[in-house]
């Protein structure tokens, strides 16, 4: 099922994502979060092991689960829809850590589709920070920004590249991409 109005913002950890999401929402636009950090902080306050720096397996269960949620809890809204990463993301971080894509996740990548235009948010050194929920490296963020730009482009998906510059330029830069023409 293809939604030409869901949109992924994807690429390496803390380019910048998360904050561009929030403007959006902002906005007024319908935004959804990135699941990894849900699932990271339900994890830690249950003492689970669903992590990263756990069992990467299960955490990339809980990512997709929620995700295919995600998906479809906005099916019934027309106008644009911005997803703080998407379900193809999953299987970029599975490979990334050399684990085995599911069947089911891999068919997901070709059933639910977004929009075939996906904003990447390059690696960019000056804005990179950890905190709690992120703990890479920025070369770690530079490979996962990698492998998700190969993932998206295996699946036949067009990157445009977030410019390094404000949020409030980035976010004109990502509505004046989705303009027809």
């Amino acid at each position: 099922m293809l939604q030409t109005n869901y949109y992924i913002l994807t690429g390496g950890p803390g380019m910048g994502k998360t904050v561009i999401i929030d403007a959006l929402r902002h906005s007024g636009y319908t935004c959804v979060p990135e699941t990894g950090r849900a699932v990271i902080r339900e994890q830690v306050a249950a003492g689970g092991d669903a992590l990263p720096w756990g069992n990467r397996s299960a955490f990339a269960r809980r990512m997709f689960r929620q995700s295919v949620t995600d998906y479809d809890a906005h099916l019934g809204i027309q106008a644009p829809v911005f997803f703080d990463r998407g379900i193809p993301d999953i299987t970029g971080y599975l490979q990334l850590c050399g684990l085995t894509v599911p069947p089911d996740m891999a068919a997901a990548n070709h059933t639910l589709r977004y929009n075939p235009l996906v904003f990447i948010a390059p690696p960019w050194e000056d804005i990179f920070r950890n905190d709690r929920e992120r703990k890479q490296s920025f070369e770690e963020a530079v490979a996962t920004f990698d492998m998700m730009a190969g993932t998206y482009r295996s699946l036949g998906y067009r990157l445009s590249y977030l410019p390094e510059t404000s949020v409030e330029e980035r976010v004109a830069f990502i509505l004046r991409s989705m303009l027809p023409g």
